[in-house]
């Protein structure tokens, strides 16, 4: 459980003033410069020791990643920082919750994270449907601009730094880092092959590192309180706090800031009141966004949210966004809905991926209705290790998982729809 002291996020809800004075006074900017007399070096080594791993999914450690960029800039190749800021993760919805409530403390770890990787600019990559968070964060820029924390000497450290803010135009592919750096670039957004990795070659060939929103925004705290402080939050592996999203059938579906490897039950009960008709009307949970397996009820009840504790339960924690489905869902709609998802986002550069996504829609819509023969099943899920695993990027993974996942936990169901021709879930009629 995480004490009120030690949140980061203190106006999540935008209960106060967003805009920098209000952003001052809750402790963002206060003596940035200090922070960064700190050294390039000791920035990075002490987001190493805090033990921050990347909250956009993948969870690979932050201070490592950052110590891959170069220290020498070669003439005519400066360094960049790019913050993903294109939440299109069915179920995500954090990082929306920062720009629009908190954006100077993603403006002010810009600058920080910039500064120690010796970035000369951040561009912050924003989903085109976020129309409010846009305008805030366009207004928190020029804020900090008019205030000398960004631009020449930014905040005052002799450090010149610039933020530009770039709008997607509505495409999940361009959430993965080499797509956004293409889209950026004004290309056709489409992941590239690596290596070689954005930080040797990213953002217009040059040295590149992509961060989420997240990650970025704790990084000032972080290093005010100490790497120790954060570290002594969570479990082994899994430090510091995190944002979770928590949508579906609970009482009160919120986004909150608890510590990393919170039990399932006591994050439900403490922060959404439980789920709705009770713990025993809980059916599955997708804990980490929609590209993640399910997870059926009697599993995922007293494990610990963090990446280990999910990765065991062969699922993940993703973005934390927690999906929770009740004995009303009619599951394998649900999956074949989320099928429909990957198949409409596939970028179409590979082939498993632009064949594989529709094919699998269109076995999981049969299979929704029962109008399907019970070896479809395992052909389904032989194609799905056909495809996981053998595109460029993870998006053919991304839709190959919930369909292994819903096979894995809940293949009786399908085989009694292709029994019954269709029909109301077992599940469901038990629970009436």
């Amino acid at each position: 459980m995480l004490d009120d002291k030690d949140r980061i996020f203190t106006n999540i809800y935008g209960f106060q003033d967003w805009t920098i004075d209000g952003a001052m006074k809750r402790g963002d900017w206060d003596d940035t410069k200090a922070l960064m007399a700190r050294g390039q070096d000791q920035i990075i080594e002490d987001i190493k020791a805090s033990g921050l791993r990347g909250r956009g999914g993948a969870g690979f450690p932050t201070g490592m990643k950052w110590s891959f960029m170069p220290k020498e800039q070669k003439p005519g190749k400066p360094s960049f920082l790019l913050i993903n800021a294109d939440e299109s993760e069915p179920g995500s919805c954090k990082d929306r919750e920062i720009l629009r409530h908190d954006p100077h403390k993603l403006l002010e770890g810009a600058l920080i994270a910039g500064f120690a990787m010796r970035a000369r600019a951040a561009y912050i990559y924003i989903r085109g449907e976020f129309i409010r968070e846009a305008e805030n964060l366009f207004a928190a820029v020029a804020q900090a601009y008019d205030k000398g924390m960004l631009g020449k000497n930014a905040a005052g450290s002799g450090y010149d730094f610039d933020v530009f803010v770039h709008r997607g135009a509505g495409a999940y592919i361009c959430g993965e880092e080499t797509a956004q750096i293409e889209s950026l670039e004004g290309k056709k957004g489409q992941p590239r092959l690596k290596p070689p990795f954005p930080a040797g070659v990213g953002l217009f060939g040059c040295p590149t590192t992509v961060n989420n929103v997240e990650s970025i925004a704790v990084v000032p705290t972080i290093l005010r309180r100490g790497p120790q402080w954060f570290f002594g939050i969570g479990r082994e592996n899994n430090k510091g706090t995190k944002l979770f999203q928590i949508s579906g059938h609970v009482n009160n579906p919120c986004v909150v800031e608890e510590a990393m490897g919170i039990p399932f039950r006591e994050l439900i009960d403490k922060h959404c009141g439980g789920i709705r008709g009770g713990w025993d009307n809980l059916l599955a949970v997708i804990p980490g966004g929609s590209s993640v397996p399910l997870v059926p009820a009697a599993e995922i009840m007293d494990v610990p949210m963090d990446f280990d504790g999910l990765r065991g339960l062969g699922s993940g924690l993703g973005t934390a966004a927690v999906i929770v489905m009740d004995k009303s869902t009619d599951i394998v709609r649900a999956i074949s809905r989320i099928s429909y998802f990957y198949k409409h986002e596939s970028c179409g550069q590979c082939t498993p991926c632009r064949e594989g996504t529709g094919w699998m829609w269109r076995v999981m819509e049969r299979l929704r209705t029962g109008d399907a023969d019970l070896s479809e099943i395992d052909m389904l899920h032989e194609v799905t290790k056909q495809v996981e695993g053998h595109t460029i990027c993870a998006l053919g993974d991304a839709a190959a998982w919930p369909i292994q996942g819903l096979i894995k936990h809940f293949r009786p169901e399908i085989e009694r729809r292709i029994k019954d021709k269709g029909g109301a879930p077992a599940y469901a009629v038990a629970a009436e």
